[in-house]
């Protein structure tokens, strides 16, 4: 696949990250606000991941990487039954099995994960995760 070349207007540019803004401030300061961690911390580790995800994927894919709501719950109770030290090695180990599952499924190929979980189960859950999420996000 080759790059293109976008010569969108300057307007259309502003306006796009404007809503970019918008969006990375939810994710990289309302979600750390809400579980009581740094705001500062997601912002680096947010530029960070973004940045080798471009270099991994050779910028063919338009992604931020930021914090996920998804989190917020185990993350809020973890810091409150274990401590915020024992929270974190929880969130470095799923970001390692994370990893290895990335790992897995690029050597085997999406096929048993298709399978496995085909859009009929896939949607059900995100909507189900959406709106337990909803008093708290």
């Amino acid at each position: 696949m080759r790059q293109q070349e976008f010569n969108d207007p300057l307007w259309r540019t502003i306006l796009s990250g404007a809503q970019m803004l918008f969006v990375a401030f939810g994710a990289l300061v309302l979600m750390p606000l809400i579980t009581g961690l740094d705001p500062n911390v997601a912002l680096f580790t947010a530029g960070l991941g973004t940045l080798l995800f471009q270099i991994v994927t050779g910028r063919q894919v338009p992604v931020f990487l930021a914090s996920s709501f998804a989190f917020i719950t185990p993350i809020i109770l973890a810091k409150g039954q274990f401590g915020l030290a024992a929270t974190m090695g929880g969130v470095m180990a799923a970001g390692f099995v994370y990893t290895f599952l990335g790992l897995a499924v690029k050597i085997k190929g999406t096929g048993f994960i298709d399978r496995l979980l085909p859009p009929v189960v896939i949607g059900p859950v995100i909507i189900s995760i959406g709106l337990a999420m909803a008093p708290i996000a």
